[in-house]
């Protein structure tokens, strides 16, 4: 969720962001595909893919959703570690909420980096009462 969002409202000149897992599912969880369909963002082809230590040697920033102490250390490459559980067998209506914050994490890194995308709308999520 956080590439596409990100890969979304970034401009691709500036950043680009892939998604990648120690562990990767052998799919993009259902309930994913369907939480992001409904705020136009097609997973349906996404496949997820393992993270190896020469994808993060070609990146600058590393973000984790969740347990980032476990990823491998590499020298110069800054990290964020964001907490959210695992989406996979989450009922629907909490990988919306799981969606939504996301998405407002991606949007404010974009923003705060400099490297919106001005002619990308954003897309249609909204904070959630806690």
């Amino acid at each position: 969720m956080a590439a596409a969002f990100f890969n979304l409202l970034a401009d691709p000149t500036r950043a680009t962001a892939l998604s990648a897992g120690m562990e990767p599912a052998d799919r993009v969880h259902p309930e994913v595909v369907a939480a992001m369909k409904e705020v136009g963002v097609d997973l349906s082809a996404a496949r997820p893919t393992r993270l190896t230590t020469e994808l993060m040697r070609g990146a600058s920033l590393l973000v984790t959703i969740g347990g980032g102490e476990e990823w491998p250390y590499v020298l110069g490459l800054r990290n964020e570690d964001w907490p959210m559980g695992d989406p996979g067998g989450q009922p629907l209506e909490r990988v919306r909420e799981m969606r939504d914050d996301v998405g407002l994490m991606v949007a404010q890194l974009v923003s705060t980096c400099g490297w919106v995308r001005s002619s990308q709308p954003l897309p249609r999520i909204s904070p959630r009462p806690r």
